[in-house]
């Protein structure tokens, strides 16, 4: 007699709103319709089309042979925290040492935990972060029993904050401001005069630490990449995030790294009661990649470059589409609201089912990263990590879609 069936306990109220990532939500949707034959141009994930770099391939191919095969510490083999402080802190200036430094499986990771470690579970605590901004952030903020702040990047404002309204939003329970520059969706970048503005405001609020995800840093096009953590008494309460992924095409490799000398101990400790530590196959490959030629990085920063400038220039040639030009990352954010009403759209998301679904585009939606700006209309993102023969094609399928009516 076959016992009877009994329905799984129930999940926690944690698991059931943990968001997601729904660049690989997308991602999946494209790769069943490329399966059953459709022709799709995708623009959807946020990776380098580029290979990992040569020297960088020999290095964990050596390692291997070698029989480096096993744990490391939790916070990383010495000469990838000397290789990753030594880097971190030349580009922007400052000293930072390797007992400072903590290695993860990618950058990732380092949202939570230090979420985790400046906030408490249903305190109230209050976490500011940018709006559009990247979804784990506010996924991550509510796992953490932790309160969420949205500060809008505007479009008027080149998608930077206004620190008035940022300083409006600070209270005694906020714990921890993100920013995120390079930005991710929108390319944009906070300048000098920017970040001056918003550490000023911090000054009168001691209790606020900086999570400062910078893992496009090496990805600026226009000026020079500036680093919050750069400014007097800044360093000290800034977590300067970073990573092998964007820079060096190593985003399935799992190598993040963060600096920040109080912490420190306390990633660690996570990084020991979570994964362990990361790959030391991984953590061998990194290192060449910081420490070799950096002739690859280069490339791939300059093509990026010329796929900027491609991509903005044709979608402003299609109607009812605005581009600016970003700064930094490989995100184009076009305003398509007028597109919308053209094609008989509700929305953005609508549009972007409809691309996917009627002219073969694969993008995102703004509202796949945070709730929309009020006043800015509606918006859709490109990941140019694309050849120009995949942005010329999709813009041109586009240009299509929006002339046609959405028809």
């Amino acid at each position: 007699m076959n016992a009877p069936h009994l329905p799984a306990p129930r999940l926690s109220r944690r698991a059931e709103s943990l968001g997601t990532e729904n660049a690989f939500v997308v991602l999946a949707e494209v790769n069943a319709l490329v399966r059953g034959g459709k022709d799709i141009v995708s623009f959807c994930i946020g990776q380098p089309d580029f290979p990992t770099p040569p020297n960088v391939q020999e290095a964990a191919i050596a390692a291997i042979r070698s029989g480096k095969h096993g744990y490391t510490p939790s916070a990383g083999i010495d000469e990838l925290r000397a290789a990753a402080a030594k880097d971190l802190g030349s580009r922007r200036g400052l000293d930072i040492v390797p007992d400072d430094v903590v290695i993860g499986a990618g950058a990732k990771p380092f949202i939570a935990y230090t979420i985790a470690s400046v906030t408490d579970y249903g305190a109230d605590d209050e976490v500011i972060y940018p709006v559009p901004g990247f979804p784990i952030y506010e996924s991550q903020i509510l796992a953490n029993g932790a309160v969420p702040v949205p500060i809008y990047l505007r479009e008027s404002r080149n998608f930077a904050f206004d620190p008035a309204e940022l300083e409006a939003k600070i209270t005694p329970k906020t714990r921890l401001l993100i920013l995120n520059s390079p930005q991710n969706p929108t390319g944009g970048i906070l300048d000098h005069a920017e970040l001056d503005a918003i550490v000023e405001g911090l000054r009168v609020h001691p209790q606020v630490w900086v999570f400062a995800d910078e893992i496009y840093s090496r990805l600026v096009y226009d000026g020079k990449f500036d680093s919050i953590a750069t400014r007097p008494g800044m360093l000290e309460r800034t977590v300067i995030s970073d990573g092998a992924s964007k820079t060096w095409a190593m985003t399935g490799w799992r190598i993040g790294y963060v600096a920040n000398r109080v912490l420190a101990p306390v990633f660690t400790r996570w990084i020991t009661n979570t994964e362990s530590c990361a790959s030391q196959i991984s953590q061998w490959a990194a290192v060449a990649a910081i420490t070799g030629p950096q002739d690859a990085a280069e490339h791939m920063r300059e093509r990026f470059r010329e796929r900027r400038d491609l991509i903005v220039r044709l979608l402003n040639d299609v109607p009812g589409v605005t581009c600016a030009s970003p700064g930094g990352a490989f995100y184009a954010w076009p305003n398509v609201t007028e597109a919308c009403r053209l094609t008989g759209c509700a929305d953005s998301e609508a549009f972007r089912k409809r691309l996917l679904h009627e002219a073969g585009i694969a993008v995102l939606a703004d509202i796949h990263f945070g709730r929309r700006v009020p006043g800015d209309g509606q918006h859709i993102r490109f990941s140019y990590a694309a050849s120009n023969e995949a942005i010329e094609q999709g813009i041109a399928r586009l240009a299509q879609f929006v002339r046609k009516g959405g028809r």
